[in-house]
């Protein structure tokens, strides 16, 4: 099948599963699932034959076609989200994907601005140049909140606050980045003071 993308309706999640044709002017849909209640329950058909998209689909794979060659190969394996973004064109994220239960990764991690129909990449930016990964914390310590530096910029990028998102237990993260003390609390909000002297 090749990739799915998923994206966000008012109904719920839509995944649909699939690959581009060989001329790469649609993507071929087998499966697609449709959420119908909670986030654990799906509904999913096939397609026989495939369905073919033009749209959103077929941008998207072609979006992340052109930010994972751009990428190059990785030793680890990498999480692919495809959003939309400003004028009608797509961010994707490459950043990597969580290996062991309770270890959440953060760092070496990009964001593409790719054209519209998924082909150009118009904006490139590393959020992060390494890899911290942090180890759950001991059974008698109680985590208030993680912490970390910022080397390339002097505010928190969109994978730290998907770090403090999707982090089991949820606590907030402090960044460092320039003059600036940042707090991420575990509803994704940012707030900013300045860094003591």
């Amino acid at each position: 099948m090749g990739r799915y993308i998923a994206r966000k309706t008012e109904a719920g999640w839509v995944v649909d599963f699939g690959r581009l044709n060989a001329t790469r002017d649609k993507f071929l849909v087998a499966y697609e699932a449709v959420q119908t209640g909670s986030l654990t329950q799906f509904t999913v058909r096939s397609f026989d034959p495939v369905r073919e998209d033009a749209g959103w689909n077929l941008a998207a794979a072609k979006a992340v076609e052109a930010a994972t060659q751009d990428f190059g190969a990785t030793a680890r394996p990498y999480n692919i989200a495809v959003l939309p973004a400003k004028h009608k064109s797509l961010y994707v994220y490459l950043y990597p994907a969580q290996v062991k239960e309770g270890v959440y990764p953060l760092g070496a991690d990009v964001r593409y601005r790719v054209s519209p129909d998924g082909t150009k990449i118009v904006e490139k930016r590393l959020m992060h140049k390494s890899i911290i990964e942090s180890a759950p914390a001991g059974a008698n310590l109680k985590v208030v909140s993680g912490y970390h530096t910022h080397v390339l910029s002097d505010v928190p990028e969109d994978t730290d606050v998907l770090l403090v998102l999707t982090r089991r237990p949820r606590v907030p993260e402090i960044v460092i980045a320039g003059p600036y003390v940042y707090t991420i609390d575990v509803h994704g909000a940012i707030t900013v003071a300045d860094r003591p002297q």
